[in-house]
């Protein structure tokens, strides 16, 4: 039996205004940072020994990685980062505030770009200043690699030859892993782990800084799940 952690970063600063995020690289609020230690001081308290941890090419991921770490006084965990594990990219939408957008668009239409499964926002365009084509952490991507917009299922389609290839193998030879990542590629995980469908998904949010331990069977299915503190828990997916 392995276990595996899955941590949604702390709260970040356009988290806080509201706005679409996506790829653009944003840091973590003092709310963020208290969320990112106070995570570290629960995966302390919970006994588990970690030989590994994972997190995206974002700074809100890393930093609430470290601070966990930190907590733990585990800093020489080996460490992997991989643009694979970013946030779901928001195309078109990134950088604008959330509620403006609905106004402009209709309260429906965003929530169908924010919450179907298969719909993706509007592309962005590539002489856009924050494209990522033009972040030096991508630099060595092909164009034809880094997205334009992206639904859950293309997000998806990113992470989970990513975690299937790096990091189910670790898993299955006994190893407990801790991966500090987004909303959305989180999600995405969470999906693949529990086999949840398409159209139920969208039900499940993972909340800021609250740890997700998942203890794996030998066929590297979830047994159990839980959220390290249950005052700030949502529902997770039935077991199946």
């Amino acid at each position: 039996m392995s276990v595996l952690v899955l941590v949604r970063h702390g709260q970040s600063e356009w988290n806080l205004a509201n706005r679409f995020t996506g790829w653009v690289d944003v840091d973590l609020t003092p709310k963020g940072e208290a969320e990112a230690t106070k995570a570290g001081k629960l995966l302390a308290a919970s006994g588990i020994e970690f030989d590994q941890a994972y997190t995206s090419m974002q700074t809100r991921a890393i930093r609430t990685l470290w601070l966990a770490l930190s907590e733990m006084e585990r800093t020489w965990l080996p460490i992997t980062k991989d643009y694979r594990l970013n946030e779901r990219h928001y195309g078109g939408l990134t950088g604008l505030d959330k509620a403006e957008t609905m106004k402009k668009h209709g309260k429906e239409q965003v929530h169908i770009w924010r919450r179907s499964y298969d719909v993706p926002p509007p592309e962005m365009k590539w002489d856009d200043p924050i494209n990522p084509c033009r972040d030096r952490r991508y630099a060595e991507l092909p164009r034809d690699v880094l997205p334009k917009a992206e639904s859950l299922k293309t997000t998806l389609q990113r992470v989970l030859p990513y975690y299937q290839d790096q990091i189910e193998p670790k898993l299955s030879d006994g190893q407990n892993l801790l991966i500090s990542a987004h909303g959305n590629s989180l999600r995405a995980l969470l999906k693949y782990l529990f086999n949840v469908a398409d159209d139920k998904i969208a039900g499940f949010e993972i909340p800021t800084g609250n740890p997700l331990l998942i203890e794996l069977g030998a066929d590297q299915k979830p047994i159990a799940a839980k959220y390290l503190d249950q005052n700030r828990a949502k529902p997770l997916p039935e077991i199946k």
